[in-house]
């Protein structure tokens, strides 16, 4: 489903995955609730990778991807992109929930790889729109598909259901 503008619903996106379980896990939540995932950068696997086929199941041709270079080029395809929607970077560095924010239709959910989330320098550049997921303070991280869907599920939670 493609809002007024022509924009995903809901964007998801996934800078530089590196476990290709994770990725079709994401790949397939993308399908179940029409939105569409985004990878950027350099991928830690295969597009072909067996573990990532198994994991999105034969939800492939129900699913809008794209793979774009770096975040550089992500960034110039929406230059606009605080008057449409909104990025929403989720991140262990910030102190503002995900349950605090507003999310409307068209927004990005941006996430970083598993082993060390997204660098500093694009933090930096959006800080104000950093949010966390709460977690027990001796953890380092949520594994990295459930931290998109419970996202996923918050901005659904909000938009009042699954668009189709």
């Amino acid at each position: 489903m493609n809002t007024k503008d022509g924009s995903k619903y809901l964007n998801i996106v996934m800078f530089e995955p590196e476990i290709p379980q994770n990725t079709g896990n994401v790949a397939r939540l993308c399908a179940c609730t029409n939105a569409k995932l985004y990878l950027i950068g350099r991928l830690g696997f295969s597009m072909s990778d067996k573990y990532l086929k198994r994991s999105g199941l034969d939800y492939w041709d129900k699913l809008e991807i794209e793979h774009i270079i770096d975040f550089e080029e992500f960034e110039n395809m929406f230059p606009e992109i605080d008057n449409r929607c909104r990025f929403h970077l989720f991140t262990t560095k910030t102190d503002k929930l995900y349950t605090d924010v507003q999310y409307k239709e068209g927004d990005f959910l941006i996430f970083g790889p598993e082993t060390r989330g997204l660098p500093e320098t694009i933090l930096q550049k959006y800080n104000k729109n950093c949010t966390t997921i709460p977690m027990n303070k001796m953890t380092r991280s949520l594994n990295l598909s459930n931290s998109i869907a419970i996202g996923v599920y918050e901005a659904i939670r909000q938009f009042g259901g699954i668009k189709e």
